[in-house]
């Protein structure tokens, strides 16, 4: 079995990544491990043309705060809380590398076609550039039903 020590959670506060962390707070309570979460805001890009525009930053202070609010009610667990900004599949792969993260836990979009080809896909280059193994997240199955009250054994009728 994989030792999982720290697991690091990348967020972009998405439905996506919201389910990402309640499988990455699971995890990390089963494992006793400690969770980072991380939020990367990419720089502005500047847009050249007859002149230079240069577009306003985010607003960081309300990120970090969106950061600070993400809901860990396991009081158990040992959370850190990371903001960066620069490039996200970059940046995220480097703060695996620096935490020494045993597991990535995120959401993907699960963009395919056109649409992956010309919004590209964070997920895909940090499982690309990570240090350790990478567990993408897309929502579960509209209309799953509920999880079995019973050992899954049982539930599927094992004896």
């Amino acid at each position: 079995m994989l030792p999982i020590h720290t697991i690091l959670h990348p967020t972009d506060f998405s439905d996506r990544s919201d389910y990402a962390l309640r499988l990455a707070r699971a995890l990390a309570r089963d494992y006793g491990a400690r969770l980072i979460l991380l939020h990367v805001a990419p720089l502005p890009t500047a847009v050249y043309g007859e002149a230079m525009v240069i577009p306003e930053t985010e607003d960081y202070e309300e990120l970090k705060r969106q950061l600070d609010q993400l809901p860990v009610p396991e009081e158990s667990l040992r959370v850190e809380r990371r903001f960066k900004e620069g490039d996200p599949a970059a940046e995220i792969a480097h703060t695996a590398q620096e935490a020494g993260a045993d597991l990535i836990v995120m959401g993907t979009h699960g963009r395919t076609g056109l649409e992956r080809m010309l919004m590209g896909s964070v997920a895909e280059h940090v499982v690309r550039q990570a240090p350790c193994p990478v567990l993408t997240v897309k929502t579960p199955f509209p209309n799953a039903p509920p999880a079995p009250a019973a050992p899954v054994g049982e539930a599927l009728g094992a004896r």
